[in-house]
């Protein structure tokens, strides 16, 4: 009798102990629950309005870095993050610079690259494509030797060049995708911020997909996806298919754990339709914290 309650006390205390790992997974100590970002494309209405008291909600919610868009005309965003502790590390910019450079009006990536140094970035992103720079795998292949170029000029002031994804690249076209190109095509110097929302709404596991670019993706956008959506879309979804984190169908966890693996700086969660965002960011901030 002694011997069975033993064994039932140890196996309880295994169990505990296990339960307590599993729980403390993406504890206090996890680099990206310590330096949790968001992309402050999420909050944009608000800061039109008033970005010191955007940003401040943003420092409230307990995030630590933040991601602006539209470098190099970020400034508002990038002073009042600072000025309340905010780290700014990477920035969506103009990416014609890269993409488009010769169109007029289009501000010289070398330039991009000085602002971004005085700045203090280390990263900046690709976040989009046109319809017009989309296209068949040719499209994607002129694409990623622009990209490429770029890249290596980043790399040589210290900045790590990166493209973000959406669906869009995942829809097949002439036997491969636009996703595949990419990932065939980039030199070493360029990565992938991954966005997994887009990566899921495209028919792509988003941590297989993390884990087959080990080494290869610098950041991670962290979104759900609203459940009973019908799947793959490649082009627009609708305003409510954007979840908190912890509402929709792609567990985080995993991802977060591929990302460690994987190599993954910096990862921020981002929201880009709510109806009320301030609400939606610390709601997923909280949900991080059960992790």
């Amino acid at each position: 009798m002694l011997r069975r309650n033993f064994l039932k006390t140890a196996l309880a205390s295994s169990l505990a102990s296990s339960a307590a790992f599993q729980a403390m997974a993406l504890g206090k100590s996890n680099h990206y629950r310590k330096n949790i970002g968001i992309q402050l494309y999420t909050l944009r209405n608000q800061i039109a309005e008033d970005p010191v008291a955007a940003l401040k909600a943003v420092a409230d919610a307990g995030y630590k870095q933040v991601e602006p868009y539209g470098f190099p005309y970020a400034s508002s965003m990038t002073e009042a993050a600072k000025d309340f502790g905010l780290a700014v590390n990477s920035s969506h910019f103009a990416w014609e610079s890269v993409t488009n450079p010769t169109k007029e009006g289009v501000p010289p990536f070398a330039k991009i690259l000085d602002a971004a140094k005085e700045t203090g970035l280390s990263h900046l992103v690709v976040p989009y494509l046109h319809d017009h720079e989309r296209g068949g795998p040719d499209a994607y292949k002129r694409l990623a030797e622009n990209c490429n170029r770029a890249a290596a000029q980043a790399k040589k002031v210290g900045i790590q060049l990166a493209y973000h994804n959406h669906a869009f690249e995942f829809e097949p076209v002439e036997g491969t995708t636009g996703y595949q190109v990419l990932m065939d095509e980039f030199s070493p110097e360029m990565q992938f911020e991954v966005d997994v929302f887009w990566v899921e709404v495209g028919g792509v596991d988003p941590v297989k997909l993390i884990k087959k670019l080990k080494g290869r993706v610098s950041q991670l956008h962290l979104k759900d996806l609203k459940k009973g959506m019908d799947l793959p879309e490649f082009g627009s979804v609708p305003k409510d298919a954007f979840q908190e984190l912890g509402e929709g169908i792609i567990p985080m966890e995993p991802i977060i754990q591929a990302a460690q693996k994987a190599g993954v700086a910096h990862c921020h969660v981002e929201q880009d339709q709510s109806p009320d965002p301030i609400a939606s960011i610390n709601q997923s901030i909280k949900h991080l914290a059960t992790l």
